[in-house]
């Protein structure tokens, strides 16, 4: 452990506490709408080509799905920076707030690379375990769901994928929840952020757990709506997120 993360104090928490940063990161998103919602729309925009390009390839079907845990952290950042420009007393503006990423970009770049490599790792998994586990033709996206999926004929190689899928959610969700947004509020090294994160996680694990919980929720309501609902789910999990790091760490 580094010396500047063995000085960050840490805040422990009670189980409910994520309901408390849910409703403070809704405030965060009245304060500044407009901006807030540009980077929902973003990801919504982002989502619909990924999904339009993946669609004929089924073997890129996880692809797909690695590629929203993926990008969320990301796109995440310019939302904390909205919140800290106005903590500020800065302009909170969509166009200050990608300016202003430019103080973190070497961090942000670092945490880039990181669920960039923690990406492709598990797409490759995935894709050995349907490649050994399926006989057939691919076929697009929707035949392979159909037939992998959805027939009860591969149930093992499933829950094979869903806890793979699990293991490096939950790895991405460790080091980024706390990490993200301590990256832009105090321009620190992600090696200290990624400890910090996941010392927080392990300090506060049953209210860490139930935000891990409602993200999924929330996230999965909005891809349910053919994306559009994280027009509002993408920011207003944004703002909470830095809710809980502003109320977490010290």
């Amino acid at each position: 452990m580094t010396t500047a993360a063995r000085e960050i104090t840490i805040k422990k928490v009670g189980l409910l506490r994520p309901f408390h940063w849910l409703r403070s990161g809704w405030q965060e998103l009245m304060a500044h709408p407009g901006p807030s919602l540009m980077y929902g729309i973003l990801v919504t925009l982002a989502g619909w080509a990924i999904v339009t390009l993946a669609a004929p390839h089924a073997e890129l079907f996880s692809t797909v799905i690695t590629g929203f845990v993926l990008v969320a952290p990301l796109i995440a950042a310019g939302i904390y920076e909205l919140t800290r420009l106005r903590e500020a007393g800065e302009k909170a503006s969509f166009i200050n707030s990608i300016k202003s990423l430019n103080r973190s970009k070497g961090s942000i770049a670092d945490y880039g690379i990181v669920l960039i490599l923690a990406g492709i790792l598990w797409e490759r998994a995935a894709a050995v375990m349907f490649a050994l586990s399926y006989g057939g033709d691919m076929g697009d996206a929707q035949h392979f769901v159909k037939e992998v999926f959805l027939s009860g004929k591969y149930w093992t190689v499933v829950i094979a994928w869903l806890l793979s899928g699990m293991v490096l959610a939950s790895f991405i969700f460790s080091i980024t929840v706390i990490g993200m947004p301590m990256v832009i509020d105090r321009n620190t090294d992600i090696v200290t952020a990624m400890i910090t994160s996941v010392r927080t996680v392990m300090l506060n694990l049953p209210a860490m757990l139930l935000w891990a919980f409602m993200i999924v929720m929330l996230t999965g309501l909005g891809m349910a709506t053919a994306l559009i609902g994280l027009i509002v789910v993408m920011p207003l999990l944004g703002h909470a997120t830095w809710c809980a790091y502003k109320d977490l760490v010290g």
